[in-house]
């Protein structure tokens, strides 16, 4: 018996492909990929004070893209934190905020502190809301990158040809050394004099812990690992240290790449969520301006997608976008110079959004 086509169908011989035909293929895959095999995650907001809402909305919008793109959906519940949560409800880390931190997959936040509260009582100022959220999530291990950009080189704080190609990642340990350890206070010594004292201790679970994290980090970047005392950095790829050291270090680190504006963060702790935050502060002289850099706030998304969710390619497509944009001479007031474009933070983000677009996935799944 003989069978016949339907005459709906076009032969595949007789298929014209054009470039609009095949964009809309691509697009109609991208779709049947995100369709057919999304995965699903839970992010806690926390845009807290000053320039923290406008950075962290950019950079929800940029997660966004960079997820769909490769099959993935996130739900976004926001919660207030800091200075913001002090003037809703009185603390400066509300109970419910962190039961929903902790039921999430990850946290970014934004910025936290301002003037308004800089006479408020220790234990009302937004910066214990901070270090509350960071005991009650147990994250422990802060990794803090530090990359000169090429295109960002003549910002640098060195010569040039000091800081070219200078890509490097502080692993501070975070909860335990001089800043927590016991006994601390006043006193007298044995003649009588007035004196202060801290006590830099550790745990051997505390190192242990924290070596492990660095040795993955280092794993995940080059392979090479350093532990630091007061050796030079600068010819290493990972840095793992004590409690003070990395928070000399990383700020010193900082200060290579020309601007704070750049540098994202992370937290991790044993399990659960992690805490991912650009490592400038809220800058409430400009916020409300939209003249906020908010492209730390995308790379602590891309740092949450790599480290907090093991989504590497979503993860690389963030951090190529913003190096496409800076390629184009799109810069915001932090990091501009002569010759680029300047842009407010809306549309510098919408910039990394349309290099994020550029980069489509072309996944062939059955629908």
């Amino acid at each position: 018996m003989m069978s016949t086509l339907n005459p709906s169908i076009t032969p595949l011989n007789k298929i014209q492909i054009t470039p609009k035909s095949l964009t809309n293929l691509k697009r109609t895959l991208i779709r049947c990929s995100a369709t057919s095999s999304s995965k699903r995650y839970n992010i806690t907001l926390l845009p807290g004070d000053g320039i923290g809402p406008e950075v962290v909305s950019v950079a929800k919008n940029v997660l966004t893209l960079a997820g769909s793109q490769q099959g993935i959906e996130f739900e976004f519940r926001e919660m207030p934190v800091g200075g913001a949560a002090l003037d809703l409800v009185g603390v400066p880390l509300p109970d419910e905020t962190l039961s929903v931190a902790k039921q999430s997959d990850a946290i970014l936040l934004g910025a936290i502190g301002g003037y308004k509260w800089d006479n408020n009582e220790k234990h009302l100022k937004p910066e214990t809301g901070l270090l509350q959220l960071r005991a009650g999530l147990g994250v422990f291990a802060n990794l803090r990158p530090a990359t000169v950009l090429p295109q960002l080189v003549d910002s640098s704080t060195l010569k040039k040809e000091v800081a070219e190609g200078v890509d490097l990642m502080v692993v501070r340990e975070l909860t335990g050394g001089i800043y927590f350890g016991q006994p601390r206070g006043f006193g007298k010594n044995e003649k009588g004099e007035e004196i202060g004292f801290n006590t830099e201790v550790y745990a051997t679970y505390e190192i242990d812990r924290i070596a492990r994290v660095a040795f993955e980090t280092a794993r995940k970047r080059r392979g090479k690992l350093c532990s630091v005392d007061k050796a030079n950095v600068l010819e290493f790829d990972t840095i793992v240290t004590n409690n003070i050291f990395g928070d000399i270090l990383s700020d010193e680190a900082s200060m290579l790449t020309g601007s704070i504006g750049m540098l994202p963060s992370a937290c991790l702790g044993e399990s659960g969520p992690g805490l991912f935050e650009p490592i400038h502060g809220s800058a409430p002289d400009i916020a409300g301006q939209d003249k906020a850099n908010p492209l730390a706030t995308v790379l602590s998304v891309a740092m949450l997608l790599r480290y907090g969710l093991q989504e590497e390619n979503a993860a690389r497509t963030i951090e190529n976008a913003v190096l496409e944009t800076l390629n184009k001479g799109f810069r915001t007031g932090d990091i501009f110079s002569t010759g680029k474009k300047l842009l407010g933070c809306k549309e510098i983000g919408e910039e990394v959004m349309k290099s994020v677009g550029s980069q489509e996935k072309v996944s062939a799944v059955v629908c």
